[in-house]
């Protein structure tokens, strides 16, 4: 999607993967004029958005054109046309979704793209502990949540958000409203639970795609999927920042341990 930390020439190996590490934030969000006299949280990635093209714009088509179709992610679709735009993808240009492509078969094309991966979203070695966090209740759920996402590679962490946030507005269009005329606008019938749901067993994999079990799930595992994703969807935009006194508590430790990356970071703003 985007050029990767580690392929910086002027940091040494060990530093680079510290800065990879830290996440700190968006160069555009450390512009004192964005943000003068205000403590602002910072989002993670410090180096560029990474984001695969097909997740980004699967995205978007369906932002646009999707919102208001009901059962968006549960109605068929057609494998040709799904597979003839993977191929399209895979060729490698760019790749641009139209009002023509039909909302079903991008739907289809993102659930697929998300359960192939060869490296699922949340990696397999953290499987365990997102779980865990679904006995957890409250704020201390909502922390080590937060912590777990930290440990993240840049590339997953900025697609989940990207993934989480869609989600999130394809729930806020479940129910039906009103325009100013009076007239109904379809839901999508899509609520967070829903989306969970349909999303859960392709973000959080414990085995690759097509190894022995990998879709046999138990009852309390299907459950604590379902409900883990639910949270992050809706606390995504809280889980993804960083306080500013973290950011002040990491950036004091390495101007001691680490001065080449502070100047890098400067150098980056």
């Amino acid at each position: 999607g985007a050029m990767s930390v580690d392929s910086i020439t002027d940091l040494s190996d060990n530093t680079s993967k510290l800065l990879e590490a830290l996440q700190l934030s968006h160069p555009h969000e450390l512009d004192p004029r964005r943000s003068r006299g205000k403590k602002k949280p910072l989002s993670l990635n410090p180096i560029t958005w990474q984001v695969p093209q097909i997740v980004d714009r699967c995205c978007t088509h369906l932002e646009r054109h999707g919102l208001q179709t009901v059962g968006i992610f549960r109605v068929g679709s057609s494998k040709k046309r799904v597979q003839q735009l993977r191929e399209e993808f895979d060729r490698g240009p760019d790749v641009f979704l139209d009002e023509h492509q039909s909302v079903h078969d991008v739907a289809a094309l993102l659930k697929e793209f998300l359960r192939d991966m060869p490296d699922s979203l949340i990696p397999r070695e953290l499987y365990g502990a997102f779980l865990s966090t679904a006995a957890m209740e409250g704020q201390a759920q909502l922390d080590t949540l937060q912590l777990l996402l930290f440990l993240l590679p840049p590339c997953h962490s900025d697609t989940l958000l990207r993934l989480l946030r869609f989600l999130a507005e394809v729930a806020r269009h479940a129910e039906s409203s009103w325009d100013p005329e009076g007239h109904e606008i379809p839901g999508n019938k899509m609520t967070v639970s829903n989306l969970a749901t349909v999303f859960g067993p392709n973000i959080l994999q414990k085995e690759k795609p097509g190894e022995k079990d990998a879709g046999a799930l138990n009852f309390e595992d299907s459950a604590a999927i379902i409900l883990v994703l639910q949270r992050l969807i809706e606390h995504h935009h809280a889980l993804f920042m960083v306080s500013p006194e973290m950011q002040c508590d990491v950036l004091r430790r390495l101007f001691q341990t680490d001065p080449d990356v502070i100047e890098y970071l400067l150098r980056r703003k």
